[in-house]
């Protein structure tokens, strides 16, 4: 393979267009959706993306595979059984590879230490560990923890999980060892360790405000924010005056929401199971005179159909913004909304993951009269 970034490892396969151009990789993904959302076809809009020189080292938030060589650990990422170290990743941050080289070399061996996984989210790092119980920590120091913080890192944690694998996290398990449970982005958004989180947040923040300017919330909206992450979207829909609900199964990003909009009405759980509750706070906003709106996220499932059903039968929002991460479940859940009386105004794909297959797509989505 030709014209790879210094860092880069040709055995990896996390990267396939990492030797094409900026324009040849939009393209290949432009043309890729035009064929795959080819019935809106005429409303799909150009990829959006951020200028070449901020494709690269924009990864903060990680999740690494590891193995011990014997002498240290290797993290990176599974090509079938083999792992592949890449230490000096052209794609990830330049604190997460100094905290990948660092901790490498001092993390003791599995029979002492059997760590399955490096996670970084931000400044906060897990080491996933394949135990029920804490493991001697005595290679953790004061030494260590200077270095860790000199490396921009504001907490460690342990995240034990005896049967990791292919489920990374599982319930509870999890030990601060130094640092502060929360921290604040760039952006000024409270995150913890499993904080879900975009990894480009300027093109996100440009998605974010794409979507306010089409639902156009005011005093006189209450908006419907279904798997609301950590709370960025309830924040814009406050600043416009308008009431929100945000349903999010994660109680770390529920947690995080109500430091991040506490203004707004949370609730915790899947979509599908909070639709009495989100049905009994749309009829409120009606009987008030409010436009309902509905922002929507979900995961790379979809839409459930409990969720898709209440949409079109029960709570008939005026306007809709749908962020996706998956062509196909877009193009099943916007069908259906189409088929039932919502009109597909525009789709707009955003290029959140430069260098990979995969980007993210905004469809802004009107009721008809």
């Amino acid at each position: 393979m030709q014209n790879l970034a210094p860092g880069c490892i040709e055995e990896c396969p996390a990267c396939p267009h990492r030797s094409f151009s900026m324009n040849e990789s939009l393209l290949r993904k432009q043309e890729w959706l035009n064929n795959r959302l080819g019935n809106f076809f005429d409303v799909i809009g150009p990829i959006q993306s951020v200028a070449d020189d901020q494709r690269w080292h924009y990864r903060n938030k990680v999740c690494l595979a590891t193995s011990h060589s014997g002498q240290s650990w290797n993290i990176g990422v599974r090509k079938r059984d083999k792992l592949i170290a890449i230490p000096k990743c052209p794609v990830h941050s330049k604190l997460v590879n100094i905290n990948i080289q660092y901790l490498s070399r001092i993390i003791p061996p599995s029979d002492h230490f059997p760590f399955a996984f490096f996670m970084q989210s931000g400044a906060q790092v897990t080491l996933g560990v394949k135990s029920k119980s804490l493991p001697p920590m005595e290679w953790f120091d004061e030494q260590v923890m200077t270095a860790l913080q000199h490396n921009g890192v504001e907490a460690l944690w342990i995240h034990l999980h005896p049967s990791t694998g292919k489920k990374v996290i599982g319930k509870g398990g999890w030990h601060l060892i130094f640092g502060k449970t929360r921290s604040i982005s760039e952006y000024g958004m409270v995150y913890g360790p499993s904080s879900f989180s975009q990894v480009l947040p300027l093109l996100h923040v440009q998605s974010l405000q794409v979507a306010l300017d089409f639902l156009a919330p005011t005093k006189n909206t209450f908006v419907l924010d279904l798997y609301c992450g950590t709370g960025s979207t309830l924040q814009r829909w406050l600043a416009a005056g308008s009431g929100c609900v945000g349903v999010e199964l994660s109680g770390e990003a529920i947690q995080c929401a109500s430091l991040n909009a506490p203004k707004a009405i949370l609730l915790r759980g899947a979509c599908s199971h909070r639709i009495p509750q989100l049905s009994a706070l749309a009829a409120t906003a009606r009987g008030e005179n409010k436009e309902i709106l509905l922002y929507v996220n979900p995961p790379r499932t979809g839409l459930a159909e409990e969720v898709s059903d209440w949409i079109v039968q029960v709570v008939r929002p005026n306007r809709m913004a749908y962020l996706s991460c998956s062509a196909g479940t877009l193009q099943r859940d916007l069908a259906f909304l189409q088929k039932h009386g919502f009109q597909i105004r525009s789709i707009i794909p955003y290029d959140f993951f430069p260098h990979t297959l995969h980007f993210e797509i905004l469809a802004l989505i009107e009721r008809e009269p």
